[in-house]
């Protein structure tokens, strides 16, 4: 399994766009093949801060998604929203349990 987790850093006065481009990414995202699981959230008290957490089965799943036409529309409409800074990493996970 692959875990990717990070922030993307925008104009929060951008944040009404930004949150048109995740809806339809998300929903395209989570019918893909390969998919796990794929959220964005936004950060309670910063509106310019936006939190990203996805699994995807394999390696080639998460290559798969990358490609993808939503994901090209999300990669353009980003550049509308003055992003500052991008922290988003990519984890292989051996192994998984429940916490709780």
């Amino acid at each position: 399994m692959y875990i990717v987790s990070g922030t993307f850093d925008f104009d929060p006065a951008k944040h009404d766009r930004a949150v048109e481009l995740v809806g339809p990414l998300v929903e395209a995202t989570l019918a893909e093949d390969g998919n796990v699981t794929y959220g964005f959230w936004f950060h309670p008290t910063n509106p310019g801060q936006l939190r990203v957490y996805e699994e995807w089965e394999s390696e080639d799943a998460l290559d798969g998604h990358m490609a993808t036409e939503h994901m090209a529309t999300f990669m353009v409409g980003v550049a509308e929203i003055g992003v500052t800074g991008v922290a988003i990493n990519k984890h292989r996970v051996a192994e998984s349990s429940k916490l709780m």
